[in-house]
């Protein structure tokens, strides 16, 4: 009976309306171990079908039923195609059919050339050589295929603790007590899921499952009280999940940006309005997500990739609001609000590349005291950088339309740039001192030439000069706007280029991997656009001086 329950729960998930999407919300609260944290079922959910799938989601269907049958039912899995494999790489290596990137576990798995392809990578491990994008796709295929195979087992799934161990106890490690709650909870689970899809006249309901899923927890607690989560923060990130505050900022960031455009065209003091409430609840939106990361966290939201591409547009609108306050320009507004939007869709489109996961902190970044001043105060500088770039971007759009006809917006934008690279090299400058505070503190060095502590002091010395050159008169509106742009590539390769792509030095925590081509694309397109614009104001000034 149990098995043909469980059936019913995969054909549900695989062909049939999202009838669990109700009766799935006890489970989700349940708190698990995984990847060295505490999380609830929902969240565990949601990373392990991100890591095998791509998404958070599988075909509309909510990733706590997806995972929950593949513990339950695992076999039908074998041959459904579901496991992700972009890399053209290592499909060819393993032989398979490049038009699709998605397989079936079976097809991996029975791959003769998978063990070839994995002691490969074992290889280049060992010679402690840094991963190309090639075997960064074969080390997560075989993180995908590990994963499925713990889930499978039982083992991925730790819902209980021990007294006198750190590590919890896997589902099928569970003693008989807890065992027998365990497949109460599940038995619940594929019951309910019956009923709703046979309408039943007596349905087992969410109360049904929920009053199992708080006996499994009692006894779990009981276990060992004091390592057990509160129910407060079990509730709080799956709010965190559902809700997705950063998402909702974005949008309202681009309302905001939408509405500033139309108060520039239309004169109407009204859409000026509703343009700082579009940028006031996209803060509040941004500040609500990131305080509640803190919370869940337990630190500053700046110890990985993705949190620093949430924290920086965070820190854009803080420093365009203050700039507002003494020049009234409503430019500063747009382009602090176009980061936002581009720095939070970014974190939305690239999960492979921006891992959103709340992940215990490296040894080395446990001092929550230098986390917060060096690392803070680091990315922070970005803000700024990234507002002069912005506003720079714009300056040269306004270059190549008409600079004589602009010449008012050009000087207060060129005055905004000044005074945001101002802030951003007190900001760096502060920062990397601290870091080398830290680094004596961490390594027994004040500086080391480590390659993240180098490009910090190369974009700040670049920053320094186009300071000093503006100061000096050598550099004009011009120079300024395009040294603006051209700068913060600088700004790129310390943020992101020294750990994704040359993946070397002590700061071995903030390593990733992937994004490498649209990021040179990025720096790419923007060198192309200030040469070119550069190359027709000097056309137009020879034809000036000829006349």
């Amino acid at each position: 009976m149990r098995k043909v329950q469980a059936l019913l729960l995969l054909m549900s998930v695989l062909v049939g309306p999202s009838a669990l999407a109700k009766i799935t919300d006890p489970l989700r609260y349940l708190p698990v171990q995984d990847a060295g944290r505490l999380k609830p079922y929902d969240t565990f959910a949601r990373e392990s079908l991100e890591l095998i799938y791509g998404k958070t989601s599988y075909k509309g269907k909510d990733a706590v039923e997806v995972v929950t049958t593949w513990m339950m039912v695992p076999e039908p899995w074998e041959s459904i195609e579901f496991v992700e494999i972009r890399n053209s790489g290592v499909r060819e290596a393993l032989r398979l059919d490049s038009k699709r990137i998605l397989y079936s576990p079976k097809e991996i798995m029975m791959n003769d050339r998978l063990p070839l392809i994995l002691q490969e990578l074992r290889g280049v491990r060992e010679q402690g050589e840094k991963l190309n994008p090639y075997f960064q796709d074969v080390q997560r295929l075989e993180n995908q295929m590990a994963m499925l195979q713990a889930i499978h087992s039982g083992m991925a799934i730790r819902p209980a603790p021990q007294p006198d161990k750190d590590a919890w106890l896997g589902a099928n490690e569970l003693p008989e007590e807890l065992r027998d709650k365990f497949s109460n909870l599940l038995g619940r689970f594929v019951k309910a899921l019956g009923s709703e899809l046979d309408g039943s006249a007596t349905p087992i309901g969410e109360s049904d499952l929920q009053a199992a899923l708080e006996d499994f927890k009692a006894a779990a607690r009981a276990q060992a009280p004091d390592k057990y989560p509160s129910d407060r923060r079990i509730l709080l990130e799956v709010h965190f999940n559902k809700f997705h505050p950063f998402k909702w900022a974005w949008i309202a960031y681009l309302m905001g940006v939408i509405f500033f455009v139309a108060a520039g065209v239309s004169k109407k003091d009204r859409w000026q309005k509703l343009g700082w409430l579009g940028l006031s609840i996209g803060f509040l939106l941004h500040t609500y997500g990131m305080a509640l990361r803190v919370y869940l966290a337990e630190r500053p939201p700046v110890s990985n990739m993705y949190e620093t591409v949430v924290w920086v547009p965070f820190g854009t609108v803080i420093f365009a609001s203050i700039l507002y306050y003494y020049q009234r320009q409503r430019l500063l507004l747009i382009t602090a609000s176009i980061v936002s939007v581009f720095c939070l869709v970014l974190t939305d489109l690239a999960p492979t590349v921006l891992d959103d996961g709340i992940h215990p902190l490296e040894p080395v970044l446990r001092s929550t005291f230098w986390l917060t001043t060096h690392v803070l105060i680091i990315t922070i500088s970005y803000a700024a950088f990234f507002l002069a770039f912005a506003l720079g971007d714009y300056i040269l759009f306004l270059f190549l339309r008409d600079e004589n006809k602009y010449q008012a917006q050009i000087q207060a934008g060129v005055l905004a740039c000044y005074r945001s690279i101002q802030i951003g090299v007190v900001l760096l400058a502060a920062g990397t001192i601290l870091g080398g505070v830290w680094a004596d503190y961490s390594w027994g060095r004040f500086w080391g030439w480590d390659p993240k502590e180098t490009w910090a002091l190369i974009a700040l010395l670049g920053y320094v000069a186009l300071l000093h050159g503006r100061l000096a008169g050598w550099v004009k509106n011009f120079g300024m706007a395009a040294g603006s742009v051209v700068s913060f590539s600088l700004v790129i390769m310390a943020w992101y280029g020294v750990n994704f792509v040359l993946g070397a030095g002590l700061h071995s925590y903030g390593f990733g991997a992937g994004g490498v081509e649209y990021v040179s694309a990025f720096v790419a397109i923007h060198l192309v656009y200030v040469t070119f614009v550069g190359t027709v104001r000097r056309s137009r000034l020879s034809a000036q001086q000829q006349k």
